[in-house]
C-alpha cells in the first residue's frame, strides 16, 4: 500500500476509467497515538542503547529515536485496516496497490486521506453459439514422413567447393561493396561473406545476380531495396552493387543409412527403428501445433465477444514482468554485456493488455462453468510431455518432486479445459491445412 506523506506536485488529473474508484479514509488521531505509544514501548523492552542496560533505555529517548519509524508503521497499518474495511463494506475488488493521499484539510481530531484504486471488471462471459472457429485438421502419411526427414537432412547439410556456376541452394563466399548516389553506405560493404542461395538471408535481387557467377568472377548491378526495409534510409532507395564471388560450394545432403539413423540418437544405426521414432515425433509435433492454433483462434473469439476494460495497474504489473523476463534472457544469452541494452516499456504494453484481459476472462470461464485442473488431468500433460526425453520416468518425478513445479501445468490444464469448453459452445469448422505451412516449411 503506497502512502505519501506530503502532496504531490500538482499535475493534471489523468480522466477517470470505469474501473476508477476512490474512498475517504479517516484515522482518529487519538487512536494512532495509543498505538505508537504501544510500539515504543514494546520497542523499550528489548533495545540496547550505549550507556543503558538492555530494557531501561527511558522512553523520552526511544521516542526521539524511533518515534518517526513507529509513526509510519502505526499509519500504514491503520491506513491499511481502514482500506480493508471500506472496501470490504462497499463488496469491491480491488486491482493492484491503491494510491492513497492526504487531505488537505485541518483536523485537530482525526487525520484524512483519500484512497484512489481500481477494481476488477464485472461482467458476464459473452455467449460463442453464434462464434465461428475453424478447426485444422491434417493427415500425416509417408510423404510427410520422408519431408521430415528431409529437413533433418538439410540440418546435417555439409559443403563441397565445385567448380561451376553458382546456383539455388549453393554456398557462396562472396565480397561486395555498395554505392546509394555514388556514396559508400553503412552496411553496403563486407568481405569473405558466406550465404546460401535461396534462403532469403540476403534480397532476391542481391541473390538473383550472384547466381550464374563462378569463383573468381565479378559483376556490378543495381537494385532497389523494398519500401518496407527496416533501415528507414534504404527504403525504396536505388542503390548499386559490386559483388566477387570468390568460392561456390554445393550442398551435400547425407544419405538416409545407419549413420544417419546414429546421428539422430539411434545407437545401433536401426534405419527402421530411426524412422518409427521421426514419425512417432512428428506426429506429437503435428499434435501441438494442430492444438496451439485451435487455441490462438479460441483466445482471439473470447477477446473479441468480451470487450471488458483492464485495469491499468494490472497492466502495468504485466509490462513489468514481460520486460523482467526479457532483460534476464537477453544476459542468459548475450551475457553481462546485455544488461545495459535498453529495453522500453512499450514494446510489452499490447501485448500485457492482451494477456490480463484473456487471464481474466478465462478466469471468469473457469470459475463459472467450473473449469478447474484435475490432478489426473496434470498427470496426463507430464506424462506426455516426459515422452520426449530419453528418461521419462525421472522427468515425472521432478516435476512431481516439487509441488510449485505443477502451476504451469495445471494453467495449461485449464487453458485445455476453456477450449474444450469453447468448441461445444461454439460453430467448429473442420479446415484440412497443407503440411508445409503448418510445420513452417514454405519457402
Amino acid at each position: 500500500m503506497e502512502t505519501n506523506a506530503t502532496p504531490p506536485v500538482a499535475e493534471a488529473a489523468p480522466k477517470p476509467g470505469a474501473l476508477d474508484r476512490s474512498l475517504d479514509l479517516s484515522i482518529v488521531v487519538a487512536d494512532l497515538d495509543r498505538e505508537i505509544d504501544q510500539r515504543l514501548k514494546k520497542m523499550g523492552r528489548n533495545l540496547k542503547m550505549p550507556g543503558f542496560r538492555p530494557g531501561k533505555v527511558p522512553f523520552g529517548i526511544v521516542k526521539q529515536h524511533y518515534g518517526h519509524e513507529a509513526y509510519l508503521d502505526a499509519l500504514n497499518e491503520a491506513l491499511e485496516k481502514s482500506f480493508s474495511e471500506a472496501v470490504k463494506a462497499g463488496g469491491m475488488r480491488v486491482a493492484g496497490n491503491p494510491r492513497i493521499e492526504p487531505k488537505k484539510t485541518e483536523s485537530a481530531t482525526n487525520l484524512e486521506f483519500t484512497a484512489a484504486f481500481e477494481v476488477y471488471p464485472e461482467f458476464e462471459v459473452a455467449d460463442l453459439k453464434d462464434v465461428e472457429i475453424e478447426r485444422p485438421t491434417i493427415e500425416i502419411g509417408a510423404s510427410e514422413l520422408e519431408s521430415t526427414l528431409g529437413v533433418l537432412r538439410k540440418q546435417r547439410v555439409r559443403y563441397a567447393p565445385v567448380d561451376r556456376a553458382a546456383a539455388k541452394g549453393d554456398r557462396v563466399t562472396i565480397d561486395f561493396f555498395g554505392r546509394k548516389g555514388g556514396e559508400p553506405f553503412q552496411g553496403g560493404e563486407a568481405r569473405d561473406y558466406p550465404i546460401v542461395l535461396g534462403e532469403g538471408a540476403m534480397l532476391a535481387d542481391f541473390e538473383n545476380a550472384v547466381a550464374g557467377l563462378k569463383a573468381g568472377e565479378s559483376k556490378a548491378f543495381e537494385m532497389s531495396f523494398p519500401a518496407d526495409y527496416h533501415a528507414k534510409d534504404l527504403a525504396g532507395q536505388a542503390v548499386g552493387f559490386e559483388v566477387t564471388v570468390k568460392q561456390v560450394n554445393e550442398a551435400i545432403l547425407p544419405e538416409i543409412d545407419g549413420e544417419f539413423a546414429k546421428s539422430l540418437g539411434i545407437a545401433d544405426g536401426d534405419v527402421d527403428k530411426m524412422r518409427a521414432e521421426v514419425d512417432s515425433n512428428l506426429r506429437r509435433e503435428v499434435k501441438g501445433r494442430l492444438k496451439t492454433r485451435v487455441k490462438n483462434q479460441v483466445m482471439d473469439a473470447l477477446l473479441k465477444a468480451n470487450p471488458i476494460e483492464v485495469p491499468k495497474a494490472l497492466i502495468e504489473a504485466e509490462i513489468d514482468r514481460l520486460a523482467r523476463n526479457a532483460r534476464e534472457d537477453m544476459e542468459r544469452r548475450g551475457g553481462r554485456k546485455m544488461k545495459d541494452v535498453p529495453i522500453r516499456r512499450e514494446w510489452f504494453a499490447d501485448q500485457a493488455r492482451r494477456r490480463v484481459g484473456l487471464g481474466l476472462i478465462l478466469s471468469e470461464i473457469v470459475r463459472a462453468n467450473q473449469l478447474h485442473a484435475r490432478p489426473e488431468q496434470v498427470k496426463a500433460i507430464v506424462e506426455e510431455a516426459a515422452q520426449s526425453y530419453e528418461r521419462p520416468e525421472e522427468v515425472v518425478r521432478w516435476y512431481y518432486a516439487q509441488p510449485e513445479r505443477l502451476s504451469e501445468i495445471e494453467g495449461l490444464v485449464i487453458e485445455d479445459n476453456v477450449v474444450d469448453w469453447a468448441l461445444s459452445t461454439a460453430k467448429v469448422v473442420d479446415k484440412t491445412v497443407a503440411f508445409e505451412d503448418l510445420m513452417g516449411q514454405r519457402g
